[in-house]
């Protein structure tokens, strides 16, 4: 279906038309129009226009409102225009005006929501879980807030390339290998009943056990130290009985990866998980081609990139180091070989890293590196979406009541537990399964939304209480404003009453605020596409499902009394913010389910 404009752009075009007519200097200036709560928009360009011909801003905007059809009977859109203050224009549009354009999108799939003129190619890196690590709250940010740009980007036609950049490589490794191979009882462990392998769970348990100890000797047997550290040697030249153990090691925290990812409902595929293992063939080229062009230089014995702009606390240059004195590489070797790849291999136009914001520094000079050397030309973009933390209540990082990192397997549970009790008050009627199963949508998306709810750069506090709250800026209140037009739209089918337009019906003053933020849908989810900043789509579903609140206050849907087309263009309203919830917040990743 072709692309359906919103009104907001319609009456942006009208004024942009008249403008043109009245100013032919300004043909293409933007006229500003803007939601207003004096009138249905408000257009602010003629202000600056005026002061860049030296006019008088009134006075043009009355030469604007000269040329500016109204009431047209064939194409009914502007019912009332008025100049105010020193050149504002104060546009109000037809009740017909706004159900024909929402008519037009609701007959759309899509809702209106245009693909891309000119898509490309994007690779996002995001959820990046360390190997033999379990997985902790530092890692939800990531996973939700790249998993959500993911669906956005998708949904506009862009080609989005997942990487998940798992730490598998380095010294842990050869420690783990290495005690492993001293240890081999420490390789036997029970297989399930069902399929002979060991859960997900259980697996990282005993990984994460395996590096502790390892890491213990590491620290405390200078012979052991030497011995892990020759095992990493043979690791990275694949010597064949350290690389089947670390192929081993891999493979059961995969497995463990995936069981995390399946509960917090986010799809990672095996082919996505690229981990830094995967460009080790890789790194003296980098070396090579740094130091051959004069990028990096060697200092005290490591390759360095300097910058003017980049010094300790003592004044002293701080160096991004690519290769250490001692020949191994660190973080950033591994960082820019991925560039490389992923501009000259999979051709992207875009890099975006979901990463903590604690390591923006290092992003910065990695990509300044890579933009010197030529691995990033021109027109492309390299880009750290930057994430703040985690908090707890008392206003510090997120920590277990052990002082340690929260595993994100244990906050995920909890919520779950906390939404059952809420699904429980709200549907009395309901099975235990369909509690359960309602249960883990209300309290995973709960989880998401708080997230995705917060501008990504902040820091927010993790309250399981006010995230499953039925009021408020939460999902739980999109949620159930979904499933309680669900409920209305079973009990007027039941009536033999069906959503439809009426657009020479008179609208009430919530119809039409409710109408007008509806018609907002296509463009904030193109912004949000551009920005990259879903939080402004959270915000954009949550005022819709409170102007929804309004709506039913005020303008009774299936009732004794209310005229059938009435009824009908009301239940439309309602069926068409119930497909925008759902569409809004499936770009989100989260779930409506149909009863609440």
């Amino acid at each position: 279906m072709a692309s359906v404009p919103s009104l907001a752009a319609t009456v942006h075009q009208r004024v942009a038309n008249a403008l043109s007519a009245a100013l032919p200097e300004a043909a293409g200036a933007d006229p500003l129009l803007r939601r207003s709560d004096r009138a249905d928009f408000q257009a602010n360009g003629m202000l600056a226009l005026a002061k860049r011909v030296k006019g008088n801003p009134r006075e043009l905007a009355g030469q604007v409102v000269e040329r500016l059809p109204q009431d047209d009977q064939d194409d009914e859109v502007i019912a009332g225009i008025e100049v105010s203050g020193p050149g504002f224009l104060n546009i109000s549009v037809t009740d017909e005006a706004i159900v024909r354009t929402l008519a037009a999108r609701y007959a759309d799939e899509r809702l209106g929501v245009p693909r891309a003129e000119r898509p490309g190619t994007t690779v996002i890196d995001y959820s990046q879980p360390n190997v033999a690590k379990e997985m902790h709250v530092g890692h939800l940010r990531s996973t939700v807030i790249g998993d959500a740009i993911t669906r956005i980007l998708e949904h506009q036609g862009e080609h989005v390339i997942r990487r998940h950049h798992i730490g598998d490589w380095g010294t842990q490794f050869g420690m783990l290998t290495q005690y492993l191979i001293e240890h081999p009882h420490e390789l036997d462990h029970a297989s399930d009943t069902e399929g002979g392998t060991e859960g997900g769970e259980a697996a990282i348990a005993r990984l994460n056990r395996l590096y502790r100890v390892s890491r213990s000797r590491f620290e405390s047997d200078e012979e052991f130290k030497t011995r892990a550290r020759d095992r990493v040697v043979k690791l990275q030249s694949g010597d064949e009985e350290t690389l089947a153990l670390w192929h081993k090691i891999v493979d059961e925290s995969k497995i463990y990866f995936q069981a995390t990812y399946d509960q917090l409902d986010v799809e990672i595929r095996d082919a996505d998980v690229v981990g830094e293992s995967a460009y080790n063939d890789a790194l003296q080229d980098v070396v090579k081609d740094l130091e051959s062009s004069g990028v990096a230089v060697r200092s005290d014995g490591a390759l360095c990139v300097f910058f003017d702009d980049v010094k300790g606390p003592d004044g002293t240059p701080t160096p991004l180091i690519v290769q250490k004195s001692n020949g191994g590489f660190g973080y950033a070797a591994t960082d820019l070989a991925a560039i490389r790849d992923r501009v000259g291999k999979l051709s992207a136009d875009t890099l975006l890293y979901v990463v903590d914001a604690r390591q923006s520094l290092h992003f910065r000079m990695v990509f300044e590196t890579a933009r010197r050397a030529g691995w990033l030309p021109q027109g492309t973009q390299a880009r750290q979406l930057a994430f703040g933390t985690v908090l707890g209540k008392d206003g510090r990082p997120f920590k277990s009541r052990e002082g340690e990192s929260a595993r994100l397997v244990d906050l995920l549970d909890a919520a779950v537990e906390r939404a059952a009790v809420v699904v429980r008050e709200k549907a009395q009627d309901l099975s235990e399964d369909e509690i359960a199963a309602l249960a883990a949508q209300v309290g995973i998306g709960a989880v998401k939304y708080a997230d995705l709810s917060t501008s990504m750069s902040r820091d927010y506090v993790f309250d399981l209480d006010r995230m499953v709250s039925l009021t408020g800026d939460t999902s739980v209140y999109l949620q159930y404003a979904y499933a309680r037009i669900q409920s209305i739209l079973r009990r007027a089918a039941a009536g033999d009453v069906r959503p439809l337009a009426h657009p020479h019906l008179p609208l009430a003053g919530a119809e039409r605020a409710l109408g007008l933020h509806l018609d907002e849908f296509a463009a904030t989810v193109a912004a949000v596409a551009e920005s990259y900043e879903p939080h402004k789509l959270a915000a954009y579903l949550y005022g819709l499902a409170s102007h929804l609140t309004t709506f039913y206050e005020h303008c009774p849907v299936v009732k004794e009394g209310v005229e059938p087309a009435t009824s009908e263009n009301r239940l439309f309203l309602c069926d068409l913010t119930a497909r925008t919830l759902h569409q809004g917040m499936a770009l989100l990743g989260i779930r409506t389910p149909s009863r609440l």
